[in-house]
């Protein structure tokens, strides 16, 4: 047996073997395919790769053959009518109608959106006939939403799949649309001979990997896509992710998990998180980097990570996935399933790496997050694509200073302008690529986005990885799943350590400031320990003078001696506004912000107005130390989304399980427990949907 035919199935016993309170094919079809993709002004995105499906219609004026898929989010067509013939396709096996709702046009006549609906869609506009038509339409909102992309194909961007009215395809009913007549034009199909039938040609995206992998045959198939349609396993690894699912679901009842299976039924895409990560969210879940070093790096563990901040400063596991590859389609799904398993709850800011696809998939799942760019990834970058310059080294430490020097995005601007236009590298297209994403990793403009020191922005500063010591470029997949526990109970362990640490000792502190003081009783010792930094750093911040006076709000410039290249000390000036009658300061160098707390200019500034205390709005929550946080999941009907039918199947689940321990212990409890499952049911029946 092949390695391809093993890993299937090896997948496919994992499907069959481990019980969970979560199908991958529901949460496939109900969460992660037939939620909109954006809303009808996002961005237009290009994936590439296709695969053609062929469907047929029949010479009898009806269409002909069964659809094999429901429409999903992604899939695309050559044209306007193949999407009208596919979703006709798919309804004519269902059982309902369909028209057109919508069709977009551009000025030029040309269109570029549509809607199709259910044919009962809608209701009918009153009519002031005596004897007007009885109503048949109920407003149903199954659709599909598709747009013409850039590389002028159909792509349908937004899915509805459940009906408000009773559907079947053995009722016998025959709709206008199932007529063979093109809607979108309103011309009939021409077949091309008697005794052949007319070819329809549907799309749906297939994942091509970064190496070109997947080729698509004139006759509309594929061939040598396998390391991107599905994970990469050697012998074990598929055995090593049911070993680790089954000791995690062992020890903790509400670990969720997600597989995505290919046409073949191979494991192409993996999500899981335990109760820890979910109950951790709830506190830390404002910031989220998305960490796809292993990806990048090409590891042989193909691992995303989802990482958030604790109130040590510590980093936290959020959640795990393994891809196939790194296209738009794999991290959208994985996007999905990580969002559901959150119970639908977006972080406000999510960081990634400068991967395209990555970027388009945060916009597609998390479009009111602000979306920051490691700024140590980009910059270790630079050899890799400036490197062969003549003016190299020249030309990394001018750019590198100007990106961590200036402060506004003005001053940022007008200084990479001037550099890149010295050296000749305008026209350079990763030089380019790096301007067009500037608010998104350069300092001066990301600073305005709460980041709770998750995103590095000092130079040589960097946030070490959760599985650091576990995992490197060559370790096996089975080796490190089978290391994945003791590198969680080691995190565990130090967040513990860190618990008490600060509970039951107090830091030794250096000054006597009252800011300093105040925090101790507040703030966790790791926390504590950062902010003393800039308590010390006021120190070298010599002098705080009033500029200007505008009604309460007074702007001051304090002058701070700083390092520069390690070796020689430089005066800067960093301009402070405050605010007497709220007791608000803000800094230009941001570092609230980025980090959490104060910077020293601010303080300054403070310390000068004769405050004793930092106002309440700049001590956080999520750094006291005083705050009891619950690593449980909270499974009361409050604490799910009762919108989203996995959240109430999982809920139900195991509601429905504690009756079954209870009712299982005596031959009472059990008849009592048939009696009130069998009321249960007698009164659903009654409830109307």
């Amino acid at each position: 047996m092949d390695s391809s035919k093993d890993s299937c199935l090896e997948a496919t016993l994992i499907t069959v073997t481990l019980q969970i309170s979560y199908c991958s094919r529901v949460m496939d079809e109900v969460s992660l395919n037939t939620e909109p993709i954006g809303d009808d002004d996002a961005d237009e995105f290009e994936i590439e790769g296709d695969c053609g499906i062929a469907e047929y219609v029949g010479q009898t004026g009806a269409i002909q053959g069964e659809n094999p898929i429901p429409p999903a989010v992604g899939m695309e067509f050559e044209s306007y009518e193949d999407v009208y013939y596919f979703y006709n396709c798919f309804a004519k096996e269902q059982g309902f109608g369909v028209r057109v709702s919508n069709t977009w046009y551009r000025k030029s006549k040309e269109r570029y959106r549509g809607k199709l609906s259910c044919s009962s869609a809608g209701f009918k506009k009153k009519s002031e006939a005596n004897r007007p038509r009885p109503e048949t339409r109920t407003g149903c909102p199954a659709m599909i939403k598709f747009r013409l992309m850039e590389n002028r194909r159909w792509r349908i961007i937004e899915v509805e799949l459940e009906h408000n009215h009773l559907i079947s395809p053995a009722s016998g009913k025959f709709y206008k649309s199932h007529k063979l007549i093109g809607a979108g034009t309103k011309r009939t199909l021409q077949l091309d001979s008697p005794d052949e039938v007319q070819k329809i040609k549907m799309y749906r995206t297939v994942i091509i990997d970064s190496e070109g992998n997947g080729v698509v045959d004139d006759e509309g198939g594929f061939r040598n896509f396998v390391h991107s349609n599905q994970l990469k396993l050697r012998e074990g690894d598929a055995r090593g992710v049911q070993d680790l699912f089954c000791r995690l679901q062992l020890m903790d009842p509400n670990f969720f998990y997600v597989v995505d299976l290919n046409e073949k039924g191979c494991m192409r895409n993996l999500f899981w998180a335990d109760a820890r990560s979910r109950a951790t969210y709830g506190y830390f879940g404002d910031v989220v980097a998305i960490d796809t070093t292993c990806l990048r790096d090409k590891f042989e563990v193909p691992l995303v990570s989802f990482i958030g901040v604790n109130h040590h400063g510590h980093s936290t596991l959020l959640g795990c996935g393994l891809l196939a590859g790194e296209t738009s389609e794999s991290y959208i799904w994985l996007l999905r399933a990580w969002i559901t398993c959150m119970l639908g709850r977006p972080p406000q800011a999510v960081i990634t790496d400068q991967c395209r696809n990555l970027q388009t998939a945060v916009a597609d799942v998390f479009p009111r997050a602000s979306h920051c760019l490691h700024l140590a990834c980009i910059m270790q970058k630079f050899p890799e694509n400036l490197g062969g310059l003549l003016e190299y080294e020249a030309i990394k430490e001018a750019l590198t200073r100007i990106v961590y020097y200036f402060l506004r995005p003005e001053e940022f601007e007008a200084a990479w302008e001037e550099k890149v236009q010295h050296h000749g590298i305008r026209d350079h297209k990763w030089i380019q690529a790096l301007y067009e994403d500037r608010k998104r990793w350069v300092p001066a403009y990301v600073k305005e986005t709460f980041l709770a020191g998750l995103l590095p922005f000092q130079q040589n500063e960097m946030v070490p990885s959760i599985f650091e010591g576990y995992l490197d470029k060559h370790t096996p997949l089975k080796d490190f799943l089978a290391k994945y526990d003791q590198a969680l109970q080691m995190n565990l362990q130090l967040e513990a350590l860190a618990d008490m640490d600060s509970r039951n000792s107090s830091l030794v502190l250096k000054s006597r400031c009252y800011f300093e003081l105040q925090l101790s009783k507040l703030y966790t010792n790791e926390t504590l320990k950062r902010f003393g930094k800039e308590v010390e750093g006021m120190y070298a911040c010599f002098s705080t003078r009033q500029v200007t006076i505008d009604g309460p709000l007074i702007t001051y410039i304090v002058k701070e001696q700083v390092e520069v290249d390690g070796n020689r000390q430089e005066t800067r000036d960093f301009e402070v506004m405050y605010n007497a009658s709220e007791m608000d300061v803000l800094c230009v160098c941001g570092l609230f912000n980025f980090k959490g707390y104060l910077c020293r200019h601010a303080l300054s500034v403070l310390n000068q107005n004769g405050l004793e205390e930092i106002p309440p709005q700049y001590i956080l929550t999520r750094w006291r130390k005083d705050v009891k946080r619950s690593y449980a999941v909270d499974h009361s009907s409050g604490g799910i989304d009762t919108n989203n039918p996995v959240h109430r199947y999982d809920h139900l689940y195991k509601c429905i399980v504690r009756v079954v321990e209870e009712g299982r212990k005596s031959q009472d409890r059990y008849k009592v427990t048939l009696q009130g499952l069998g009321e249960i049911l007698n009164r659903l029946h009654l409830v109307e949907d």
